[in-house]
């Protein structure tokens, strides 16, 4: 019987870039992406912002396209190009036609490489990024997440917004973008994901070609250890509705108990079917908008609930998500809920494999973290493999009151808040 080829593969080039494809050749075309693992977690205060500005900068011009070069040489081609900075890494990628792959490896790693980060154009994005900041600022439901990740990290790296600041944008200069893509860019620290119509040895071959000759090396910068904090925070804000999180520590990527939160999650808001959208939505019609998420990094994770509700529901609300985590904690769930969420965290992933971006993320991921790529059907082992009795040790550990942090959006009186 002929052997097989395996669908997903890795090489690793002489400079130290990692290249890893997976070939899906029932469909037509390839996402491509060049992962740098330079983002939030390790910018300092006098810098925050800076590896999402350099994200931006990135599309502004380079040594032989400007700005509307690289925009207009990927449109004629049908081609989806875009970025975006995480607490971890960086990304930028591009979907494209299966035969057009080598322009768009010849785009992004000219991006990376070659751009100018001209003085006019940075003041120019400052202004940009200003208003991003702005519009951030005046969307509650989007500023509620960063102020319960600082919150809940306190001064650590973790807890950093990843847009920056108005100050630190704006204290940004040319000087210290290259000296930041100095120390962050090497092609030690670089990842490039493909997935879709294509050869592996075809993407080494065009990778080595356009960025074989990158030299450089990452000094890894030290670790502060991270302490949570289960402090409350009510901020005061002209709204019509009180914008919430309320969660704790959950587990950094290289812990297998994410798998048990992963299912926790599902069981009190991760749909309609969950906990909390059927108790305060459904059931009583408190609030529009009420779900849960969890998030790993390399060395710690959380886990929230947001809301959106009245203000004079928000005690209602907070009272009735608290009984959930209580609930969790001293009862566990039943194995209907159990088995209903596995099943709904399995079909996400496998579904998810639609999509060669989703694809190409998930590899990258893997090697970002684990230094290989996980194969799917060990995600879905463990997920499966969670336990009620693990559900009910997981949930002892993170839900006590005392754990719990919560941060509060809204048009709070200074009294209400301090009564809460």
């Amino acid at each position: 019987m002929k052997k097989t080829e395996p669908a997903i593969k890795r090489t690793v080039l002489p400079n130290g870039i990692r290249v890893l494809s997976e070939r899906a050749p029932h469909v037509d075309s390839v996402s491509v992406g060049i992962w740098v693992q330079a983002g939030s977690r390790w910018e300092d205060p006098k810098t925050l912002g800076i590896s999402h500005f350099v994200e931006h900068m990135l599309f502004k011009g380079t040594e032989k396209r400007t700005a509307k070069q690289i925009a207009d040489e990927m449109d004629s081609l049908g081609a989806h190009l875009n970025a975006f900075t995480d607490k971890e890494y960086t990304c930028y990628y591009a979907k494209v036609l299966k035969e057009h792959l080598d322009v768009a490896i010849d785009v992004l790693s000219d991006m990376t490489l070659h751009s100018v980060l001209e003085p006019v154009e940075i003041e120019r994005e400052k202004n940009v990024v200003l208003e991003e900041i702005k519009r951030h600022e005046d969307t509650p439901d989007d500023l509620v997440h960063d102020l319960f990740a600082q919150g809940l990290w306190q001064r650590h790296p973790l807890g950093y917004a990843v847009i920056g600041t108005k100050k630190t944008v704006k204290a940004l200069t040319q000087e210290r973008l290259f000296s930041y893509m100095a120390e962050e860019y090497s092609p030690d620290n670089t990842v490039i994901a493909a997935a879709g119509h294509l050869e592996h040895e075809q993407l080494v071959d065009l990778t080595a070609r356009m960025l074989g000759d990158w030299t450089g090396a990452h000094s890894p910068s030290d670790r502060e250890s991270v302490h949570p904090v289960a402090q409350e925070s009510f901020i005061r804000k002209r709204t019509e509705q009180v914008h919430f999180c309320i969660g704790a520590a959950g587990y950094a990527q290289t812990n297998d108990d994410k798998y048990t939160l992963a299912v926790i999650d599902s069981i009190l808001g991760g749909g309609m079917s969950s906990r909390l959208f059927q108790e305060i939505r459904e059931k009583r019609g408190l609030a529009y908008a009420i779900g849960s998420y969890s998030a790993s990094y390399k060395e710690a994770g959380l886990f929230a609930v947001y809301g959106g509700t009245s203000l004079a529901s928000f005690d209602e609300v907070l009272d009735l998500t608290r009984k959930e985590f209580r609930s969790i904690l001293k009862d566990s769930a039943t194995e209907a809920e159990i088995e209903r969420s596995k099943n709904q965290i399995r079909g996400s992933l496998v579904l998810g494999q639609e999509s060669m971006s989703n694809r190409m993320s998930r590899m990258a991921k893997s090697e970002i973290y684990f230094g290989r790529i996980t194969p799917l059907d060990e995600i879905v082992q463990a997920v499966m493999a969670v336990s009620r009795d693990g559900i009910t040790r997981v949930a002892r550990e993170l839900f006590s009151d005392t754990e719990l942090a919560l941060t509060a959006i809204g048009p709070f009186k200074t009294a209400e808040a301090a009564r809460r």
